[in-house]
C-alpha cells in the first residue's frame, strides 16, 4: 500500500462520527455503517451523556434522533450550535413532522432522514457533510 493511501485511511479512522439515539438497534446499526466507511463511531444513548462525554470537541459529525427523553434532537443541535457552529448535524426520526423538519433545516442541520432510514443515503449523507466541513 502507498504511503499516501496508507496516511488517508489513518486520517479517515480518526474521524468521529457521533450517533446519539435512545434506541439501541439504531445505534449499532449506524456503528456498523460507519465503521464499514473507515470512520471511528461514538455511541450514545441521549443527548446528555453525549454533552457530558467531551466528544463534542472531537466529533466530525453528530447524527441524532429527534425524539429522545430528556434533551431532544432539536435542543441538542441548538446546544452544539452554542460551541461548534459548523459542526454538521443530521437527523433521523420515525416521525414525519413538516414543522420539526422545517426547524431542524433552519437551525442548520444538514439533512432530515426518516427511519427506516437507507443505509447508502446515510453514509453518502455523511460523507458530503465531512466533505462540506473541510472545504
Amino acid at each position: 500500500m502507498e504511503m499516501g493511501s496508507v496516511m488517508a485511511n489513518v486520517e479517515r479512522h480518526m474521524v468521529v462520527v457521533v450517533a446519539v439515539d435512545d434506541d439501541f438497534r439504531i445505534r449499532e446499526s449506524i456503528q456498523s455503517l460507519v465503521e464499514s466507511a473507515g470512520y471511528a463511531p461514538q455511541l450514545f444513548s441521549s443527548a446528555e451523556e453525549f454533552l457530558h462525554s467531551g466528544t463534542l470537541a472531537v466529533a466530525a459529525c453528530v447524527i441524532t434522533d429527534v425524539r429522545m427523553p430528556g434533551i431532544d434532537g432539536i435542543e441538542l443541535q441548538r446546544r452544539i450550535r452554542l460551541e461548534r457552529p459548523t459542526l454538521p448535524v443530521i437527523f433521523i426520526s420515525a416521525h414525519d413532522n413538516s414543522e420539526t423538519r422545517k426547524t431542524a433545516l433552519n437551525e442548520g442541520a444538514v439533512s432530515f432522514l426518516l427511519k427506516p432510514f437507507d443505509a447508502a443515503e446515510l453514509l453518502e449523507r455523511i460523507r458530503a457533510a465531512l466533505t462540506t466541513v473541510q472545504n
